[in-house]
């Protein structure tokens, strides 16, 4: 570790263990769109009107504000977002975005809230779930060295994973457990010694700058020490509190119901458990 770096390391950890420490981190967020068997039936500009309809779904800013031991990552208020109607399911159905996340380090807790079929939950993350893996590669983002770490995870389940794997009931066994899991590959900075990061990632030596899974990047774009304008960094407690696992398992049962609607024609409507 060169001197520069061991400066800028003292020098933030001394910021971040005063009392009222409080920190801004901006996410640009790119998320890919997966058309599935819907694909093979549109044209490729087709396709390029979805994506750009599609595009404020898609590409949203997030802010995480943390402090020592709190965080809490949510997307960006802007003039002109996406609201309400129907756009707005089919949006947040293929970003899988979520609500905002909630961590808190020094009780391990991470919570998300969302709504789900016009019902709003509260969800358990496991936050020891993440089992990472520190690589020798370096890179510069903006000012900050970062270090590389990657784990591997289960696959998120959500209305268009549950939809895709209804597509592929005669693959192999092989290709459906491969499947069934994706890398995440993060880059973080003990510039900023905390162990945070966006959405539900964490747990490591120092601010998670950029973060990509296997479908979504998320790359910070500016980071505020100290802001004037501070965030209070509340636990959630509205709606249903439910595990991830239970959460994914009400997203599954609902998701094939809608999907055996569809395609069978059927006039039974989706029961609201």
């Amino acid at each position: 570790m060169n001197k520069i770096l061991y400066i800028l390391i003292i020098f933030f950890s001394t910021t971040i263990n005063s009392q009222d420490f409080q920190g801004q981190a901006f996410y640009k967020t790119q998320t890919s769109m997966d058309f599935g068997s819907w694909g093979d039936r549109m044209s490729a500009e087709q396709k390029k009107s979805m994506k750009e309809r599609m595009k404020p779904f898609l590409e949203p800013v997030y802010i995480l504000t943390f402090d020592k031991t709190k965080s809490i990552y949510q997307q960006e208020e802007r003039l002109g977002a996406p609201g309400s109607g129907g756009g707005r399911g089919w949006g947040r159905m293929w970003a899988s975005s979520g609500g905002p996340v909630y961590k808190n380090i020094a009780t391990k807790k991470s919570l998300q809230t969302t709504e789900f079929m016009g019902k709003k939950f509260l969800i358990a993350n496991d936050s020891n779930k993440i089992k990472w893996v520190i690589e020798k590669e370096q890179k510069m983002i903006g000012n900050y060295l970062c270090f590389k770490a990657t784990a591997q995870l289960p696959k998120p389940k959500t209305m268009t994973s549950v939809w895709r794997k209804a597509e592929k009931e005669n693959d192999s066994i092989k290709d459906k457990i491969e499947d069934e899991y994706q890398d995440i590959i993060a880059w973080y900075t003990p510039q900023i010694p905390v162990s945070h990061g966006p959405a539900e990632f964490g747990g490591l030596p120092g601010l998670i700058l950029e973060l990509t899974t296997e479908r979504t990047i998320m790359l910070c774009t500016k980071v505020v020490m100290n802001p004037e304008r501070r965030i209070q960094i509340s636990e959630p407690t509205k709606g249903e509190f439910v595990s991830r696992s239970e959460f994914e398992n009400i997203v599954e049962v609902k998701t094939k119901e809608m999907r055996d609607m569809w395609r069978g024609g059927r006039s039974k409507s989706i029961r609201k458990n």
